[in-house]
């Protein structure tokens, strides 16, 4: 079976996965304050993740272990945020997974004497503007002479959508990656970035190229299967068939998962319709009531199998009949 259910984060987990490619987005995001003071070594992952179990669907962690020039381990932890909107507790989630990655360190060193220090980075590529604050105490209801004695810290956020397509990495296969996330939650503008996406990707080495083009398959819901066809041939000809064959069943999951959202979307317009419906012949049948008395069922029969622009056409009669007769008159 194709897994849908988490394209976002099995792409980013693939992003930050590589530690050159990390090392990169590291540096060219963190605060220059950090950057100048980490040793050129990449950093190293650790293994793992502390994102709860019920929050895995919009919340992606990565966990590095880099050195410092004057010989310090420091900890640099990735929270990957990728939901439309941005969750405003982000804090208290950063909060929760360094204490857990403390307890981890705790774990492997019982002997500490100083627990080592930890970034927090935020990545963000949904749909809505980040505009939550970039500290911890933003969620604490406290005194404002109490600061100095609260916990307290600041995170780094990167939102993807305000940073210009071009300038989202230095580094070519990283733009790639990136401007792909961008978009993938920006539906009505992936039409737009196709071109720049082509060339993004002319860029970047085979196995990236099959690893993105799975993603955009995946999550770009306004790219059909001519799209897709398209922009391989233009990238890489000589794999059009090959990787056609390849995202067959997930262009077939996708194009059933977009029938059932329109058949729902279709499901919740009729039910809309049938409501008001509804509610009109009851008004209308109860109009009639108050002015002609009891009602016989071949008239209830009537309206209640009358569409709803009849049945709103009888009511304007209903003021100017003399029976029960001229209510079902056309004046048109």
């Amino acid at each position: 079976m194709v897994d849908m259910i988490h394209p976002h984060d099995r792409f980013l987990k693939a992003l930050l996965s590589n530690p050159a490619t990390a090392g990169t987005l590291l540096r060219e995001r963190l605060p220059k304050e950090v950057v100048e003071l980490l040793s050129s070594d990449p950093p190293e992952l650790v293994e793992g993740s502390f994102v709860d179990e019920e929050l895995r669907a919009h919340l992606t962690d990565r966990l590095y272990r880099v050195r410092t020039v004057t010989g310090r381990t420091a900890l640099l932890y990735v929270l990957i945020e990728h939901k439309s909107f941005p969750d405003v507790r982000i804090g208290w989630q950063l909060t929760k997974y360094m204490v857990e990655a403390w307890k981890q360190w705790e774990r492997e060193h019982p002997e500490w004497e100083r627990l080592p220090a930890i970034v927090p980075f935020v990545f963000y590529h949904g749909a809505a503007m980040w505009r939550i604050p970039d500290e911890f105490l933003a969620l604490v209801d406290a005194e404002s002479g109490w600061r100095p004695y609260l916990l307290n810290f600041r995170f780094t956020v990167l939102d993807l959508g305000r940073i210009d397509d071009r300038q989202l990495s230095h580094q070519p296969t990283l733009r790639a990656w990136l401007l792909a996330a961008k978009y993938a939650t920006r539906d009505g503008q992936q039409i737009e970035v196709k071109e720049l996406l082509v060339e993004a990707l002319v860029e970047v080495p085979d196995e990236d190229f099959r690893f993105l083009m799975r993603y955009v398959v995946e999550t770009y819901r306004s790219y059909d299967e001519p799209t897709v066809r398209e922009i391989i041939r233009r990238v890489r000809p000589e794999e059009e068939e090959k990787m056609m064959s390849m995202f067959a069943q997930d262009m077939i999951a996708k194009g059933e998962q977009k029938g059932r959202q329109i058949g729902r979307q279709e499901g919740r317009q009729e039910g809309r319709q049938e409501g008001r419906q509804e509610e009109a012949s009851s008004m209308l049948l109860k109009l009639m009531w108050r002015k002609f008395g009891a009602i016989p069922d071949w008239v209830t029969e009537k309206v209640r199998s009358a569409n709803l622009e009849l049945i709103e056409a009888w009511g304007e009669n209903v003021l100017f009949a003399n029976s029960m007769d001229e209510v079902f008159i056309d004046r048109h």
